[in-house]
Parts: structure tokens; sequence; C-alpha cells
């Protein structure tokens, strides 16, 4: 399909690529990883005809159809479906055509584009194009909406639809996720999984790409090199790799041993917690592909706050919207120290309003919004880019936070999100989405926020700089609520999701691809006849086993009187259920508190002093505090213990 042959190529006197050779199989679905400035869009460029190689040449089938996603489009008065049909020149052309021998009363004419047409099924291309908008998150409504009345991001989503819309043999796209919510990628994975043609895409998801692509092409070193099988197929193969060549890997290691700090503080939850068993195995997965990552440039950690109240926040009988709308409504809900919430719901059900609330923005229509007296909020919502001082460096960015903070703190502290020198002291004017999203996130870590509230903190981040992130997040021990695309984030950094949908907040009940099956019955639901039992009744997250089922997903051959007695009785074990599982979740912060404890006991009973005889009092103090706390976590653990016997009963009731 493509064939690259001693292939070198420069941009601005820097050599990108340096007699490279490569092929791409037809059908084949290839992500393109690499460093920032590696060289990756100019691949496309250089595909796209735009570019022209310094020697060796690139070899693609006469008459192969390129389709591929532009980063910008202009404001314009064509509504949605129009700009998407856009995309499909070739129906553009024989609907001028057509036009065109109507005017000539050419008769001959118009049955031969007729006949094209329908050899090119025009008849549906407006409702290809609607399916299209639908899937990225636009409403039946906004398909008649004029380009200009969308905002950048909406924007891009259209050029992402315009690109699927055109018939293609070659699909070139640059980080598609970008803009796209949760629904969206996953929708997009499905889409792009159909599509019968070779793909090429960049991407710093690493969760889209273990499920779209078959190969992987990495830019390494002025070479391109590649990989068969998804990321994650890719990270263990490269990790072998460095293994071989590398007598050590100290940053390796660091990261490793930090990775196991934190399995080590959840190892009180580790067999007994659905979500903590899942961030262990991820973590463990973490600690196989480490290697992959050696080179990163990014090292940084959210500092701990100097005080913390608990609660931190609550809200009660609130409502939530703008203006005389309300989106949400009976939102009851507190945020303790170490919360860890990922948000989940379709598109403009509500999340970042949610978020605005939680700031104590004026979207909180009603209700009682109780912040603690010690609340610190660092909050990242891609508008907060806009907010930054373009004129100003990432260096001045924090110094006029801490006027008072030594030149050289400063400098270190922006060292690990990777701005050295005279780029620390630089206007960010010039900087990229990435460059910019660092200094955002810089400048919330710097100020010790004990409430993060995080929107998509990820886009325009590189992998990189995500499992940076993420590993910052996972040691910050103040409370997380966040909404992002990006899987492997929610994955590793959160223990609970809450589901915004039907106007309601609730505490959602199972984990990202249980969401994935809710949101494809969802989706069919809507796209049926009202004539099922669920669209009766109003949509509900799943209820969810302890297998990892959708419980009452249906009985080959049950009638709907079977049925609803099943889903009545499983409504009656899920109320039974709710209370078991909430004390479960307080006693296993309990047990995770208590270790904490011990932990610190045991480093202060390490300290030579106390076996002196002027420590003697103090030695028998932390020794009977010492008792007292692993009496009280064995009277936990057994608590637990019976609690969780009890939930695992209900739960295999669930499917039996």
């Amino acid at each position: 399909m493509l064939t690259i042959t001693d292939l070198s190529l420069q941009r601005g006197g820097v050599w990108l690529l340096d007699t490279v050779s490569l092929t791409i199989q037809p059908g084949q679905r290839v992500a393109i990883v690499g460093a920032n400035g590696a060289g990756k869009s100019s691949l496309f460029q250089l595909l796209l005809g735009q570019l022209s190689p310094e020697q060796g040449s690139v070899s693609l089938p006469g008459g192969c159809r390129i389709a591929h996603m532009a980063q910008e489009v202009e404001a314009s008065g064509r509504s949605a479906r129009d700009f998407v049909l856009d995309g499909d020149h070739d129906l553009r052309r024989m609907e001028r055509e057509l036009a065109e021998a109507e005017h000539n009363e050419d008769d001959h004419a118009q049955a031969r584009i007729h006949g094209e047409l329908d050899v090119h099924e025009a008849w549906s291309a407006p409702r290809r194009a609607e399916t299209l908008l639908r899937g990225l998150g636009f409403s039946d409504a906004d398909t008649e909406r004029p380009v200009s009345a969308f905002s950048g991001g909406w924007r891009i989503r259209l050029n992402l639809a315009q690109a699927l819309m055109r018939p293609s043999d070659l699909l070139l796209l640059d980080e598609p996720t970008n803009h796209l919510d949760l629904d969206a990628c996953l929708w997009l994975e499905n889409w792009l999984r159909r599509y019968s043609g070779t793909l090429l895409f960049i991407s710093h998801d690493r969760d889209f790409m273990d499920r779209v692509a078959t190969h992987v092409v990495h830019f390494d070193r002025r070479k391109l090199e590649l990989y068969t099988g998804n990321y994650s197929a890719f990270e263990e193969q490269r990790s072998e790799r460095l293994a071989q060549q590398q007598a050590g890997f100290e940053r390796q290691q660091a990261r490793i041993a930090e990775i196991q700090r934190f399995i080590d503080r959840f190892k009180a939850q580790a067999t007994k917690a659905r979500q903590a068993q899942s961030r262990v195995k991820a973590l463990e997965r973490m600690e196989k592909i480490a290697p992959a990552h050696v080179d990163s440039p990014f090292s940084f950690e959210f500092p701990v706050a100097d005080k913390v109240s608990s609660p931190l926040l609550s809200i009660r009988h609130g409502a939530a919207g703008y203006g005389d709308t309300v989106i949400l409504n009976g939102i009851h809900l507190s945020l303790l120290p170490g919360s860890r919430i990922g948000l989940l719901g379709p598109n403009g059900a509500g999340k970042s309003t949610l978020m605005d609330a939680l700031r104590g923005q004026a979207t909180l229509l009603a209700g009682e919004r109780t912040a603690g007296e010690n609340l610190s909020v660092g909050y990242f919502a891609q508008h907060q880019l806009e907010s930054l001082d373009l004129n100003a460096s990432p260096f001045l960015h924090l110094q006029r936070l801490s006027p008072k903070a030594s030149e050289q703190s400063i400098r270190n502290f922006l060292g690990g999100f990777d701005f050295h020198g005279d780029e620390a002291l630089s206007a960010i004017r010039s900087f990229s989405g990435g460059e910019k999203a660092r200094v955002a996130l810089a400048v919330i870590a710097w100020q010790k926020p004990n409430l993060l509230l995080l929107d998509e903190p990820t886009n325009h981040l590189d992998l990189e700089m995500r499992q940076a992130l993420t590993m910052a997040l996972q040691n910050f021990s103040g409370a997380i609520v966040v909404v992002s695309h990006d899987r492997h984030l929610l994955r590793n950094t959160v223990d609970e999701f809450w589901l915004v949908n039907d106007g309601r907040v609730a505490e959602y009940d199972g984990d990202l691809e249980d969401y994935e099956r809710w949101l494809a019955d969802r989706r069919k639901d809507e796209s049926e006849p009202p004539r099922r039992e669920s669209q009766q009744s109003g949509s509900a997250a799943p209820a969810i086993d302890g297998r990892g089922s959708v419980a009452g997903a249906g009985v080959a051959g049950e009638n709907a009187e079977d049925r609803k007695a099943r889903k009545r009785a499983e409504a009656a074990i899920r109320q039974k259920l709710s209370p078991y599982r909430k004390q479960q979740s307080v006693l296993e912060k309990e047990m995770e508190q208590l270790h904490q404890k011990l932990t610190t006991l045991e480093g202060e009973l390490s300290a030579p002093g106390l076996y002196q005889d002027g420590g003697k009092q103090q030695l028998k103090e932390l020794l009977a505090q010492q008792a007292q706390f692993k009496g009280r976590l064995e009277d936990v653990e057994a608590q637990w213990l019976e609690i969780s016997e009890t939930v695992e009963s209900l739960e295999a009731e669930l499917v039996a």
C-alpha cells in the first residue's frame, strides 16, 4: 500500500529522517508515535505532497484516494451537514455536473450522471453525514447550524467528520481524539476498526491506540521502527530492546520504585476492592513496560497542601445549570481528602456544569455549597490556557505567585515540566498547545491545592507527559475529580466513578468497560422505535455483577412478564447491596488510614534515641499507640470481611 525507500527529510535545517525505509500493507491500522518535533506531522505532509524529501521516494498505488483531517477550519455560513458532505469530493463534483446538465437540458448527460450518483449511493449521503455528526457528539439540531456558530473544539470535530465522509483508500488522522469526550472516542474507535482502507494516525492516547492499531511506527533517532501489534505490544517490545542495549536503567528503577510505593500504599485494598484491583494490575503492567519511557523528560509531583479540611467540599440539595435552565438537580455530594472521582456521562449531560458548581461558579443555581476552612482548589480546563499571560514566561508565572521564592527553587520546579534554561524565561506566546498546558499544570501544582478539578487535562499532552501526570496524580494526597477521554489516566488515578445522566449525579457501580457497554445499549435504544421496556422506564446505568458482567442484560427465551419480574428482583437486590458497598468503602478508607498511621509509628520507633534512658516514656507511649492501632485494624478487617461476604452473596444472586 505504502512504500518508503531510502528516505531522508529535513525541516528548518533539522534532520527528521535519515535514509529510512518502510512498508505499510493494505488494511493495516498504524499508530505513529514519537517525541514532539520528531517529524510525525511532517511525514503526513510528505504523503500529501506538501513536502519533498531530500532523497529517497514514497510510493503509493495508482489512483490511491487519500483522506486527511485538517487541523483548522474557517468560519462559514455552511451548515454542519453540508460541511461534512463537502468531504465527499466526487459527490460534490457530480452534483455540479448534474446542475450544469439540467441547465443545458442535456438529457443524455443527466441520465449518465444519475447512474453515477446511484453507484456512489448519493441518496444515502445526507444520512451518513448525520450519522457521523451524531457519533461525534453533535445533536440533531446541530446539523443545520452554521459552522461559524461552533467553537474551535467543535470545528475540529467537524473536520474529523468531513475526513471520515470522504471515500478513501488511505486515511491520515493527526490527533483525532483531541477535543473529543470519552463517548465520542469510543464511537470513533468502533468506526475506525470497521474502516476497510489503510489507516495512519498520530495519537497520544494509549487506550485509543490499543483498541485501534494493528501496528506502530516509532520515530526514534531519525529512523522509523515498525512494530507489530498495538501500543501495549510496542511498549513491551521496545522495553526488551532497550534492556538488551543498556546495562542499567537508573531512571527506570526510580520510576518503578515510585510505582511500587503507590502499590504499597494501597496494599490493604489490593484484593478487596474492584477498583483497587484494576489499578494494581495496571500498575504491575506499568512496571513491566517502564523501560519504554526511560528517556522521558518529565518528572514532577503535586506538593502536599499545608492544611487540609475534612470534608473539603460538600453540596446539599443542589441544582446546577445556566440562567433559568436547570441541567442537574438533586445534587448531594461530599468530597473527602483522598477522594478520587472520575465523572462519566454522555456529551452534554452536564459534567462541566458540575465541575463549575464544585468550583462555586454561577452554575450552582440552588442548594448549599459548603467549603472546608482550608479548601484550596486547583482547576484545569482547556479554556484556562486562555487566561495565561502570553507575554510572561513560565518562570514569571510562578514568581508572581510566590515573590519570595528563590530563583533556583522555581527553576528546579519547572525542570520537572521540561522547562529548562532560556525556555523557562521565554514568553509563552510562541509555545505550542502542549507547552501551554504544561505551564498551566505547573501553576496549579505550585499552589499546593488539596482538591484538583481536572476537565480534559490530557488534551495536547504527549505520551510522556501523560505518563508523568498519571504518576503525579497517583501520589497526590488530596482529592481529585476528573473528566477525561483518556481511559489510561482514569483507570490509574480514580477509585470510583460518578455518572452524570438524565439530570442527575449518582455513584456508578461499574468500571470503564461496563460504561462502554452501557453507552452501546443506550445508542441502540435511541436508534430503535420506543417499544422496549428500557425506553419506557427511562435509561439507567446497568447493575454490575461480581464478574464484571452487566446484570439484567437479558435472558434468552424470557417473555416480557418474566423480564419485568427479573428486573424487579434485581432492583431489590441492588437496593440491598448499596448500603453494604458504602460501608465497605468506609471501612477500606479506615484500613488505609490505619496502615498509614502504623507505617508512621514504625518510622518513629526506629529512632535510636527512644532506646536510651531519656526516651523510655516516649517509647512506652508509641508502643501503646501501635497496639491500639493494630487492635483497631484487626476489628475493622473483621468487619470488612463479614460485609464482603454479604456483598459477594448478594452479587451472586444477581448472576444466578
